[in-house]
């Protein structure tokens, strides 16, 4: 991918880039978990989007998509949101450096990998964490890493028009090889677990079963858990997410939720306990008892209830 990416760089901009290598992803626990400032426990993977990239010393940006064969080419002075919708995940992220009052040039752009898209390995957060972390690197923006992970999650938000929470951007910049990180989507407090096992593997299966954030159920359960969250203030003041519900307080008013709207909240909860015990595991090195719970994340009735 690095030959094939840098060679049609040179052929459409007659010039060198700077190569970045961005990771997809694996949530080995934590479904839905990390919108309701949960816990997550993802990995970086070795499927990834490659851009080449250099800049240029005007203020026109262009851009190329080499899986889709496509292009698209904007100014600085006009960013806004373009009718091909593979363009905003990187138009957002100019967005996002604008905002912050940095002063770029214009820069050519080359990306394409071998994430599958659609399959849930997060394809646009490498994207979008890909690019923020290269600009900032060709334009000297000393921009740090945990500020380059909300930039990129905000470019989901404004320009591609998901509402996903902070994880998928966050293992691309903060993921580490033969390690797992337990995000706290509350706090971004982090914490690595080793994962180099010589007698297992994880293995990731292309189905060829697509899904879209933006035009699938996301933001339908993302809106799910924030009414009973809702129903579930009136009841305590504190309550700020399904963060901070247990079990049996859900239970205590079942009564009051649309059935939905209940097994959404429940199965978050159970998630979460889920992950901090199988951390524990982890930490034990009791693999037997980790891939249960990894089971039990995926079981198909735990997932048609979500």
């Amino acid at each position: 991918m690095i030959e094939k990416i840098s060679s049609k760089f040179i052929k459409l901009f007659n010039k060198k880039p700077v190569i970045v290598c961005s990771p997809g992803r694996v949530n080995l626990i934590g479904e839905h978990t990390d919108y309701n400032e949960g816990f997550v426990l993802p990995a970086a993977i070795d499927k990834a989007i490659f851009f080449g990239i250099a800049l240029r010393e005007d203020k026109k940006c262009r851009l190329f998509a080499e899986d889709l064969n496509d292009a698209y080419e904007f100014e600085l002075t006009e960013v806004k949101k373009a009718s091909k919708h593979w363009a905003n995940y990187l138009l957002g992220v100019v967005d996002q450096i604008q905002k912050r009052g940095l002063d770029i040039k214009g820069f050519d752009c080359v990306f394409g990998g071998d994430i599958p898209i659609g399959a849930g390995l997060s394809s646009s957060a490498a994207i979008e964490a890909g690019l923020a972390f290269a600009l900032n690197n060709i334009f000297d923006l000393n921009i740090d890493k945990l500020d380059l992970v909300k930039m990129a999650q905000k470019a989901e938000h404004e320009f591609a028009g998901v509402r996903c929470g902070i994880m998928d951007q966050f293992i691309n910049i903060f993921g580490k090889a033969d390690k797992v990180l337990k995000l706290d989507c509350r706090s971004l407090q982090f914490e690595y677990y080793p994962f180099e096992m010589q007698d297992i593997k994880i293995v990731l299966l292309d189905t060829h079963v697509k899904h879209s954030l933006a035009s699938g159920e996301y933001n339908i359960r993302r809106s799910q858990c924030e009414k009973g969250v809702s129903i579930l203030q009136k009841y305590n003041s504190d309550i700020k997410s399904l963060r901070d519900v247990t079990l049996d307080f859900l239970n205590e008013h079942k009564v009051e939720f649309d059935p939905v709207v209940y097994r959404r909240c429940s199965y978050v909860i159970k998630e979460n306990e889920r992950l901090l015990k199988g951390c524990e595991d982890l930490k034990k090195n009791d693999l037997v008892s980790f891939g249960k719970r990894m089971y039990q994340s995926h079981e198909r009735k735990a997932f048609k209830r979500m």
